[in-house]
């Protein structure tokens, strides 16, 4: 019988849950995290749909035990956080740092090198938590059911909206993580926007609209692409924490489009 994890899909989703996650998952055979990640990106949807289904789990056992709405909300991203051990905040904040701190090109990409929290990467940080905490409380509050599949939507498209730099722009530098990123495969990034779409059909049945649903990807598509146009103007194209902070961007703007009635 063949060993259903030795498929090529399941073999590429794997290395997409190790590499945007801390699940404990069997450790590739060649010891690589992802040998070909542009043709293993057409997982990605999937890894962060499952990913977001963590939060999800985490609003839902929230909920279940009493707490109210807004603890609750805390407790799904505070999973989120925990599952991905915090790799697109961390981007997020050395991003802000960066830009909002350094005065020319090369200075903006030392500062983003540096793994201490200066005052910008705090207050974007703590801006996005409670962008995204506040949003899901608002999805809560209009339904559980809908709450649970914005999170699984929001994971699986932000993380395919977070690779719109690759695409557009090119590393601002010749090492690191975002140099090591190849262009994405054209066939892996067209399945992985169907499977991105695909995400997002549940909420359809969780009673929200065609054109809000299509709204929240419109969302997630400009915010990746600002943060790119950003990033380029800044530093000249993208590195591994600008990858993280597109992610980030995407994720508020699909929750944010969600919530809105």
């Amino acid at each position: 019988m063949n060993d259903p994890l030795s498929h090529p899909f399941v073999e590429d989703l794997t290395a997409c849950l190790r590499f945007y996650s801390r699940l404990n998952l069997p450790a590739a055979p060649n010891g690589a995290v992802m040998a070909d990640f542009g043709k293993a990106l057409r997982a990605l949807p999937v890894a962060g749909a499952i990913i977001g289904g963590a939060g999800g789990a985490a609003l839902f056992c929230a909920r279940a035990v009493g707490l109210p709405i807004l603890p609750a909300a805390i407790c799904a991203v505070a999973a989120l956080v925990a599952v991905t051990g915090a790799l697109h905040e961390d981007g997020l904040a050395d991003v802000a740092d960066g830009f909002g701190g350094g005065a020319t090109r090369e200075k903006k990409l030392e500062i983003m090198r540096d793994s201490r929290l200066g005052s910008y990467g705090a207050i974007a940080l703590a801006l996005a938590l409670m962008l995204r905490v506040a949003s899901l409380a608002a999805l809560t509050e209009r339904g559980l059911g809908l709450a649970i599949s914005a999170l699984i939507c929001a994971g699986a498209v932000s993380r395919t909206a977070g690779l719109l730099p690759l695409l557009l722009s090119v590393p601002a530098r010749r090492d690191g993580a975002g140099a090591a990123m190849p262009r994405p495969a054209g066939d892996a990034t067209r399945l992985a926007l169907i499977l991105a779409g695909a995400a997002s059909v549940p909420l359809l049945f969780a009673g929200l609209s065609v054109s809000q649903v299509l709204c929240a990807g419109i969302a997630a598509a400009l915010a990746a692409f600002v943060v790119t146009r950003l990033a380029e103007r800044q530093i000249g194209g993208y590195t591994g924490d600008v990858l993280g902070a597109t992610q980030q961007a995407a994720e508020i703007a699909v929750l944010l489009a969600l919530s809105a009635r």
